[in-house]
């Protein structure tokens, strides 16, 4: 679901093409957008507080063959939380997991690690060392 989430609704929907028309399913809760509370911690082990609240939008599809699947997005992107929730339930899919795996997440999660790595050389390649100096009349 991470790779999904960081994942473009376009790159979502070009992936789930790859596998064919989707199989039959309804959407159990159509995609819906509202608030949720993001909560954090000082220093990451401190009493917890309430940071803000965060715009997310939630969708929820059932296969004709029962499983259901759920996707939860933040911002306001329904296609997007639609697109993640088939892709779950599908995942779920004896019939399609490997496909799923194959052909959606797996090379999603290639295209994050490139684009990762890309920034992580680029950053690198603006690092500044500082050193001192020991003057050897002291």
């Amino acid at each position: 679901m991470a790779v999904l989430a960081q994942a473009t609704t376009d790159e979502i929907a070009a992936a789930l093409a790859a596998l064919g028309p989707p199989p039959a399913h309804v959407e159990v809760r159509p995609a819906e957008t509202g608030l949720v509370m993001v909560r954090g911690r000082i220093g990451g082990d401190g009493a917890p507080f309430n940071l803000g609240e965060a715009t997310a939008t939630r969708c929820a599809v059932q296969l004709a063959s029962g499983e259901i699947g759920f996707g939860y997005v933040l911002g306001r992107d329904g296609d997007k939380a639609r697109l993640a929730a088939l892709a779950d339930a599908l995942w779920q899919s004896a019939d399609y997991q490997m496909a799923v795996e194959q052909n959606v997440v797996g090379p999603l999660r290639a295209r994050q690690h490139a684009r990762l790595a890309r920034s992580r050389d680029e950053t690198a390649a603006t690092k500044v060392d500082f050193f001192t100096l020991v003057r050897g009349d002291n």
